[in-house]
C-alpha cells in the first residue's frame, strides 16, 4: 500500500477504535487457544492418550464457537464496546479460576469450557474494527482486526517456556495480568461506530435461516477452523511426530501461525481489489494442496515446517478474503452475521484436533486427519464455484468485489455519521 492509499485509509475511519478491535482480539484469541500451546505439558501431566489429546485441544474450540453468536447478538443491544469489556472482565475471572483451581484433567476440561469465552470475540472484535469505515476499505479494516489471530504466536512462544519455568497452571495467572493492558486501551481509545441500526431480534437472527448464511458458515469451516484447529494441534503434533522439546513444539507453530496471522490482512487487502471470491478460490486450493503434503511428510521436519507455513498462509488469507464479504452481503447486522458464521467456522476448528487424534490411536499416524479436512475444503471449494454465480448476480460484482453504486452510497452515510459522532 501506497503512502497516499495508507494515509486515506487512517483518514476514512477512527483507527484507535481499530488499533482497540486488534489487541481485543489478539488477547482474547491467546488465551482462547492457551490449552492447545500447553497440551505437551497437561499431557505429560495427567498421561493422555492419543484419542484424550484431541479432545482436550478441541474444547476450548467448540465452547468458543457455541458463545459467539450471544455475544455478537448482546454486542448489538448494549454496543460492541460495552460487549468487549463484559467478555474481558469474564475471562480475567475464568483465568483466576484456571490458577487456583485446576489440579485435575476434569477441571483441565472444565477451564476448557470457560476458556470458550475468549474465543467469543471474533464477531465483535471485526464489527467494531470495521464499524467506522466505508465499504471499500472495510475488507482492509477487518483483515487488519482479524489479524489479530496472531494471538496464537503470543500462546505458543511464551506459554511453553513460562509453563517450563513456573509450572503451567502459573500461566492461567500471567494470562489474567496481561489481559488488563487491552481492556485499558478499549476503554480510553475505542468509540461506538456510528453503523448501528435498531432493528427487532427477528431481523438480527435472519441470517441464520439464509443460504448464503450457512454456505459463508461452511467455507469458514476450513479457513478459520482449520487455522484454529491445526494451531492448537501444532505444538502436539510437533512434539509426538518428530520427538522435539515441548518449548521448541512451541516455536515451530509460531512460524506457521506467524504466517496465518500476516496473511490475513493481506487477504482483506487483496479481496478489496479482486473480489472475495476470487481470492477464496485460489486459497482454498492452495490449503487442499498443503495439507495432504503436509500429512505425507511426516517424516521431515524441515518439509512439515514449510508446508504448514503455506497452508497456513492460505488459511489466514482466506479468513481476510471472506470477511471481505460479509459486510456487502449484511450491510447493517455485519456484526451479527459475523458472529454466526464466526460460530458454525470455529466448530471446524473442534473437527481437526479430534480427527488427528482418532488417526493416530487408530489409524497408527496423523495421514487420515489430514486427508479429512482436505477432502472438506474440496468439498467447500465446489461450493463455493456454484454459490459465487447467484453472490455475483445479486449483491456483489464479479469476484465478489463491492458494488460500485451501493459502496459510494454506504461510504457517503457512513462519512456523514462519522462526522456527527466526532462532533
Amino acid at each position: 500500500m501506497s503512502l497516499s492509499s495508507r494515509s486515506a485509509f487512517l483518514k476514512a475511519g477512527h483507527w484507535p477504535t481499530l488499533l482497540a478491535a486488534f489487541l481485543y482480539f489478539d488477547f482474547t484469541f491467546a488465551v482462547w487457544v492457551l490449552n492447545g500451546a500447553m497440551a505437551p505439558f497437561i499431557s505429560e501431566t495427567y498421561g493422555l492418550n492419543a484419542a484424550s489429546k484431541g479432545f482436550m485441544v478441541s474444547l476450548p474450540i467448540l465452547a468458543g464457537a457455541l458463545m459467539r453468536f450471544p455475544l455478537g447478538l448482546l454486542s448489538q443491544y448494549i454496543g460492541r464496546k460495552s460487549a468487549a469489556m463484559v467478555e474481558m472482565t469474564l475471562i480475567i475471572i475464568a483465568l483466576l479460576y484456571g490458577f487456583y483451581f485446576v489440579d485435575s484433567y476434569d477441571r483441565v476440561l472444565a477451564m476448557g469450557v470457560l476458556l470458550g469465552i475468549a474465543g467469543a470475540s471474533f464477531g465483535v472484535a471485526l464489527s467494531l474494527g470495521s464499524g467506522w469505515y466505508p465499504p471499500r476499505y472495510k475488507g482492509l479494516a477487518m483483515g487488519i482486526a482479524g489479524a489479530g489471530n496472531s494471538g496464537t504466536v503470543l500462546a505458543v512462544l511464551f506459554a511453553p517456556p513460562l509453563a517450563t519455568a513456573y509450572g503451567w497452571q502459573t500461566v492461567y495467572g500471567i494470562a489474567a495480568a496481561t489481559m488488563l493492558f487491552p481492556m485499558v486501551v478499549m476503554l480510553l481509545c475505542a468509540k461506538e461506530p456510528p453503523d448501528r441500526e435498531h432493528q427487532t431480534l427477528r431481523g438480527h437472527l435472519s441470517c441464520l435461516w439464509e443460504k448464503d448464511g450457512w454456505a459463508f458458515s461452511l467455507i469458514y469451516i476450513v479457513t478459520f477452523g482449520g487455522f484454529v484447529g491445526l494451531s492448537s494441534f501444532l505444538p502436539t503434533y510437533f512434539y509426538d511426530q518428530f520427538h522435539v522439546t515441548k518449548v521448541q513444539a512451541g516455536q515451530l507453530t509460531m512460524l506457521a501461525a506467524l504466517m496465518g496471522s500476516a496473511t490475513r490482512a493481506l487477504g482483506g487487502y487483496v479481496s478489496d481489489r479482486i473480489g472475495g471470491v476470487t481470492t477464496l478460490t485460489g486459497v482454498l486450493a492452495v490449503v487442499i494442496v498443503s495439507l495432504v503434503l503436509c500429512g505425507l511428510a511426516g517424516g521431515s521436519l524441515t518439509a512439515t515446517t514449510l508446508l504448514f507455513m503455506l497452508c497456513f498462509a492460505a488459511l489466514g488469507a482466506g479468513n481476510g478474503a471472506l470477511f471481505q464479504l460479509v459486510p456487502l452481503r449484511w450491510p447493517l447486522t455485519t456484526a451479527v452475521a459475523g458472529s454466526m458464521i464466526g460460530e458454525i467456522g470455529a466448530l471446524g476448528g473442534g473437527f481437526i484436533p479430534n480427527a488427528m487424534g482418532l488417526s493416530k490411536q487408530y489409524g497408527g499416524s496423523y495421514l487420515g486427519g489430514f486427508v479429512a479436512f482436505a477432502a472438506l475444503a474440496v468439498a467447500m471449494l465446489l461450493m463455493l464455484r456454484l454459490v459465487q454465480i447467484r453472490w455475483t448476480r445479486t449483491w456483489a460484482e464479479k469476484g465478489g468485489r463491492a458494488r460500485p453504486v451501493a459502496a459510494e452510497a454506504a461510504q457517503n452515510k457512513n462519512e456523514i455519521d462519522f462526522s456527527a459522532a466526532k462532533a
